[in-house]
């Protein structure tokens, strides 16, 4: 059984054909990166005009590299939501398009619920699949989330970030200090060329629900330590060196990056895993979790990986491949192939859901 799936909740316009919810025949993403990178962010009205120039020839060369013609489909899938509701709209109408031109089943999929089956489909590749009950920490640039997922795929929210995601938090201070955007993996590049016990940074103590996250008192405080500083020759150097080109090499963010400002680097990373972690490994007690997932583009961050190999932590804890780890269209045919076993299928009443929960 083959499902054509679709995804452009942010700025990539991605799709996929996955066959038995396992075999990912065709993973094709259109970034946007040079678009947004200049404005230092996603900007929303450009985005969909993005997707709209890229969703038919990117699903197109899905299926082409699938082999797959319209009739060998059993369903479309499509993300729903969350996300940017101008850049959902659109892969959600080309999918109803596909669907009453061709008579087929449509699918919609939440984009969380996409990231955690993305650890799910490979894990059932290799052989040793999710055992239950199971924690999912799913950490990008718009979702710090922990859910506990029971057999069955049924969901239970246990915390939540309360202001910035931990993605978005990194690529708020990296803007910060001219390192561009998308920051986050420039932070965790240069990270190891500093000292990550220079600056000490307050850990978030949570009032009402221990589980919640929050990181823009820790964004305060690295805007704090830069105002103490006069550093802005060097920030106004590395945004020039992005002007001109868009994606550095680790050596030319160095030459313009002093050991302190490195050392604040290796410090924030340290301190945003450790809030990770500590909240992660206490709800996998609390719930008796018998595997962890770590999901998301954040899932990317070597230091996040590394921290979770070396730690002696309460359950097999499952990363993605980087390419599932960041948006990606497998994943939500990964998570569609459950709904259609299920027999769970969205009528033309389809809309955009920006705030879309899971449960």
């Amino acid at each position: 059984m083959r499902i054509l799936a679709i995804e452009s909740s942010c700025d990539e316009t991605a799709a996929a054909v996955v066959e038995d919810g396992v075999r990912v025949l065709s993973s094709v993403v259109a970034s946007q990166l040079s678009t947004h990178g200049k404005y230092g962010g996603v900007v929303p009205e450009l985005a969909s005009r993005e997707h709209m120039r890229a969703i038919v020839p990117v699903v197109r060369e899905a299926l082409e590299r699938s082999a797959t013609g319209m009739a060998d489909l059993s369903a479309i899938a499509v993300t729903e939501g969350p996300g940017l509701v101008g850049s959902l709209l659109v892969g959600i109408t080309y999918a109803k398009a596909l669907c009453f031109a061709r008579g087929l089943p449509l699918i919609g999929v939440n984009h969380i619920e996409g990231h955690i089956h993305a650890v799910v489909m490979e894990a059932r590749q290799s052989g040793e699949p999710v055992e239950f009950p199971a924690l999912a920490l799913v950490v990008s640039g718009g979702h710090t989330h922990l859910f506990e997922i029971l057999k069955g795929f049924r969901y239970r929210l246990l915390g939540k970030t309360r202001d910035d995601a931990a993605g978005e938090a990194f690529d708020k201070v990296a803007k910060l200090l001219g390192f561009g955007y998308p920051g986050g993996p420039v932070i965790d590049k240069l990270a190891p060329f500093g000292n990550p016990n220079a600056v000490r940074f307050t850990l978030t103590k949570m009032k009402g629900n221990a589980s919640d996250f929050s990181f823009s008192g820790l964004k305060t405080a690295v805007l704090r330590w830069v105002e103490a500083r006069d550093i802005d020759a060097e920030i106004q150097q590395r945004k020039a060196l992005f002007r001109e080109c868009e994606t550095p090499a680790v050596d030319q963010w160095l030459a313009l990056t002093p050991q302190t400002t490195l050392d604040l680097l290796a410090s924030f990373q340290k301190t945003v895993i450790t809030e990770l972690m500590r909240r992660m490994e206490s709800c996998a007690l609390e719930i008796d979790a018998q595997t962890i997932i770590v999901s998301g583009g954040v899932a990317c961050n070597e230091g996040l990986r590394s921290t979770a190999r070396k730690r002696p932590l309460p359950a097999r804890t499952l990363f993605p491949t980087p390419g599932l780890s960041t948006d990606n269209a497998a994943m939500i045919g990964a998570a569609a192939f459950l709904k259609f076993e299920r027999g769970e299928f969205a009528d033309f009443t389809l809309a955009a859901r920006a705030n879309l929960t899971l449960a």
